[in-house]
C-alpha cells in the first residue's frame, strides 16, 4: 500500500527534532549522545526549510516514476516493492550525483564526504520492525504523520508536491535576491 509522510505546517514549530531523529536512525549508534561522538557525524535524509514564519519539513516524495532510479548507472536506487518507498543502497552508490541533478524536489544530496548520495527511505528498516519513521515518531507536535490510505496518500502526495514546488521556488527566489 503506498505511503506518504504528511506535514501539517500549522503544527510544525521548526524544532528540528525530526532531523535529529532521522540522522540517528541512519547511523551505527543507537542514541543521539553516542551518534554525535562518532568520528563522522550522522547525516539526516531530510531538511526543514524556513519559509516566512513557517517551518516546512521536506523529504523525498518517492515519486511513482522516480527519475533518480531511472538515471542511476549502478541501480543503487530502486523501488523493491511497487507500493513501497524508493530506496538507495549506499553500498552500490558511486557518488556520480546524477540522482541529485534529476530530483525534481532537490531532496537528494551528497554525504559530507561526497562519496554517496543520501535520501529519505521512510525508515524502511524501522517500519519492517513495526515502528514508524523516525521523523514521525520524534515530532513533538504530531506535525508529521505516516499516511497509508491509497487514495488519501495519492491526494496528499499531490498537495505536498505542489507545496514543495512553491516552497522551493520561494526559497530559490529569496536566495537569488539576497
Amino acid at each position: 500500500m503506498p505511503q506518504v509522510i504528511t506535514v501539517d505546517i500549522e503544527r510544525c514549530m521548526g524544532c528540528h527534532s525530526c532531523i535529529l531523529a532521522c540522522a540517528v536512525a541512519h547511523c551505527a549508534s543507537p542514541t543521539l549522545q553516542e551518534a554525535i561522538q562518532q568520528e563522522q557525524p550522522p547525516e539526516p535524509r531530510m531538511v526543514v526549510v524556513a519559509i516566512g514564519d513557517a517551518a516546512v519539513p521536506l523529504h523525498c516524495q518517492h515519486c511513482q516514476d522516480a527519475p533518480c532510479a531511472a538515471v542511476c548507472p549502478k541501480e543503487a536506487i530502486q523501488r523493491p516493492d511497487p507500493a513501497g518507498p524508493v530506496i538507495l543502497d549506499e553500498e552500490l552508490c558511486v557518488g556520480c550525483q546524477a540522482c541529485v541533478i534529476v530530483c525534481p524536489f532537490g531532496m537528494i544530496r551528497m554525504s559530507a564526504d561526497g562519496k554517496t548520495a543520501l535520501k529519505c527511505d521512510m525508515c524502511i528498516d524501522r517500519q519492517r520492525a513495526g515502528q514508524p519513521p523516525a521523523c514521525v515518531e520524534a515530532c513533538p507536535t504530531g506535525a508529521l504523520e505516516l499516511v497509508e490510505d491509497v487514495d488519501l496518500a495519492t491526494e496528499v502526495q499531490g498537495r505536498i508536491r505542489k507545496a514543495m514546488e512553491a516552497a522551493l521556488q520561494e526559497h530559490y527566489q529569496q536566495a537569488t535576491t539576497s
